[in-house]
C-alpha cells in the first residue's frame, strides 16, 4: 500500500513537471533557447544544464556545442531530462558547411537547425533576400536528407520598409520564394514588434510557415519602428508585463500551426525572470 501511494506521488509530480509553463489555454510544447543562461554556461557547462533542469522545461533549443562533442552534449543533456529539439548555427555555416551541420544536428537527435542572423550590407535589400532565399533552399533541402528542418530566424532587419523595392519587405521575398518541403521560420516575437509589425497578423498572413517561436516580450516605454536588429537585451522582460499582446498571438499561433515554443530571455535577470513567464502562460487565456 504504502509503494502504491509513493508511486501515485512520484507520478503526480512527474506529471506536474511535464506540464510546466502549459494551462488550460497554452498547450505548448514550451521550451528553452539555452543563450538565455549563457553568463552561466560560459563559466560552467554542468550548472547551465543544471540551472536549465531546474526550472522543469523539458525541450530546449541550442546556441552552440560548448566545447563538446554532439555526441557527449546530447549525452549530458538527455541525463538531466533535457531534450535538443532544435539548434542554431552561423548563416556561413548553414549555408556553406551543410553536410557537417547535418551530421552534427543528427548526433545531437534534433529536428530543426537554422540561423538567426542573415549577414548583409546596408539595408537587407531585395538582391540580398533573393540571394538568402535561394540560399537556404539549397541548405534545406541538404538537411532533409538526415530528416531535419532548416529555418531562419526572424531579426527586425526584413522588416524595413523600402529596402526590398517600393511596397515590399524583405521578410514577403524570404517567406514567398522558400520551399517549404525544405524550409520553415522561427518567429521571435520581439524582433517582429520591435520594428512595428504584429506578430498575429504575419502568422495569419502565412499559415504553416511559422513552425517555430522565440517567446520574448519587450519591457514597456521601449521605442518600436526599428530595423536595426539591436536593442539592449535588458529590454526583455517576463511575459505578461511588456508591450506583447499574448492572447491575441497565441490564438494565431495555433490557427497558424506554430509545433514548438521556445522562451528566450537575453536579459541580466533571466534566471529570475523565466520563472515568472513560466507561471504566465500558466494562467494566460485565449
Amino acid at each position: 500500500m504504502l509503494y502504491a501511494a509513493g508511486l501515485i506521488a512520484a507520478v503526480g509530480t512527474l506529471s506536474s513537471a511535464l506540464a510546466v509553463g502549459t494551462g488550460d489555454s497554452f498547450k505548448g510544447p514550451i521550451g528553452l533557447q539555452l543563450y538565455s543562461l549563457r553568463a552561466i554556461f560560459t563559466k560552467s557547462l554542468p550548472q547551465g544544464i543544471e540551472q536549465s533542469a531546474k526550472f522543469g522545461i523539458h525541450d530546449v533549443e541550442l546556441a552552440g556545442l560548448y566545447n563538446q562533442t554532439p555526441e557527449k552534449l546530447r549525452a549530458l543533456l538527455v541525463a538531466a531530462g533535457l531534450n535538443p529539439v532544435s539548434g542554431h548555427v552561423s548563416y556561413e555555416r548553414l549555408t556553406q558547411e551543410t553536410e557537417a551541420v547535418a551530421a552534427e544536428a543528427k548526433a545531437l537527435g534534433l529536428k530543426y537547425v537554422g540561423t538567426a542572423w542573415i549577414p548583409h550590407k546596408g539595408s537587407f535589400d531585395e538582391a540580398q533576400a533573393h540571394a538568402a532565399a535561394a540560399a537556404l533552399n539549397k541548405a534545406g533541402e541538404i538537411l532533409a536528407k538526415s530528416g531535419i528542418r532548416c529555418f531562419d530566424h526572424c531579426h527586425g532587419y526584413e522588416f524595413e520598409p523600402g529596402a526590398a523595392g517600393p511596397g515590399k519587405l524583405a521578410m514577403d521575398i524570404l517567406l514567398k520564394e522558400t520551399n517549404p518541403a525544405f524550409v520553415t521560420f522561427q518567429m521571435d516575437i520581439l524582433w517582429i514588434t520591435y520594428p512595428g509589425q504584429d506578430p498575429a497578423e504575419w502568422l495569419l498572413k502565412y499559415p504553416g510557415r511559422w513552425e517555430l517561436m522565440h517567446l520574448k516580450d519587450l519591457k514597456k516605454g521601449v521605442e518600436t519602428g526599428k530595423h536595426n536588429g539591436g536593442t539592449d537585451p535588458n529590454n526583455d522582460v517576463p511575459l505578461g508585463t511588456g508591450q506583447m499582446n499574448w492572447p491575441k498571438i497565441f490564438k494565431a499561433a495555433k490557427t497558424s500551426g506554430v509545433k514548438y515554443y521556445f522562451i528566450e530571455d537575453e536579459s541580466a535577470s533571466s534566471v529570475e525572470q523565466i520563472p515568472q513567464t513560466l507561471k504566465f502562460l500558466e494562467q494566460v487565456s485565449f
